[in-house]
């Protein structure tokens, strides 16, 4: 029997000072993501949906981290879902646009997988770490420090979702496409042990490889597609 796919709609527009990500969702699906996946041999469910709340019906409170409680409750709500899917044997797909959200989807993973007393890994495909806290963000915006949560750090809001921190210990954590840091991520990168990097220069025409001095033993180093690739620690 195909493995089934479910489908879960995340309208988010709470985590950045730019609007319109919460037509990211509709976008997809009116592109044919779910005929596409079909197509690769997959059964799929669209279940829609959940249910955020929207910029121009309340204050954004506090500056260091605007729309909080707003997007901790979208974020449980998010886990939720997905832990559920995958306790009913489904693979969840999670359609957003506001980087926010991972907090949620994370924590859902991160759950299901605690239940069974096993630890997940991490691989990060973003320009930016998103590893800021509501103490070093320039901004304030959210969307900037759903990894941070994850590995522990920030507002006790994301950092606590499903009862229980962290959602994914740092050192299995690999970044890719990065390249962007705010000085405080940098910090936090190196401190973490954040230990593996593949990051793109500005001009995304090369990239290298970063690994910290020292990994873990139980650490491997992913390969670089570009010849241009060198080990180097980046977090300086």
């Amino acid at each position: 029997m195909p493995q089934k796919i479910r489908i879960i709609g995340v309208p988010m527009d709470l985590g950045a000072s730019r609007r319109g990500v919460d037509m990211g969702p509709s976008a997809l699906r009116v592109a044919g993501l779910q005929a596409r996946i079909k197509q690769l041999g997959y059964q799929v469910e669209d279940i829609g949906n959940i249910s955020v709340k929207q910029p121009e019906e309340m204050s954004y409170g506090e500056k260091r981290a605007k729309y909080l409680a707003e997007i901790a409750d979208a974020c449980k709500d998010l886990g939720a879902m997905v832990e559920k899917s995958l306790e009913e044997n489904l693979v969840p797909i999670v359609l957003g646009g506001d980087h926010s959200i991972a907090a949620g989807s994370l924590s859902g993973v991160a759950s299901h997988f605690k239940k069974k007393e096993k630890r997940i890994g991490l691989i990060w495909l973003d320009a930016h770490g998103d590893i800021n806290t509501p103490e070093s963000s320039p901004s304030g915006n959210i969307h900037g420090m759903p990894l941070a949560a994850a590995m522990g750090y920030g507002a006790a809001e994301l950092v606590e979702l499903l009862g229980f921190k962290p959602k994914v210990e740092p050192q299995n954590i690999s970044l890719v496409g990065i390249r962007d840091l705010d000085s405080q991520e940098k910090k936090l990168a190196k401190k973490s042990g954040v230990w593996t990097t593949l990051t793109a220069s500005p001009s995304a025409s090369t990239w290298t490889l970063s690994i910290p001095p020292t990994p873990p033993a139980s650490a491997r180093p992913c390969a670089a597609a570009s010849p241009t690739a060198r080990r180097t620690w980046p977090w300086k």
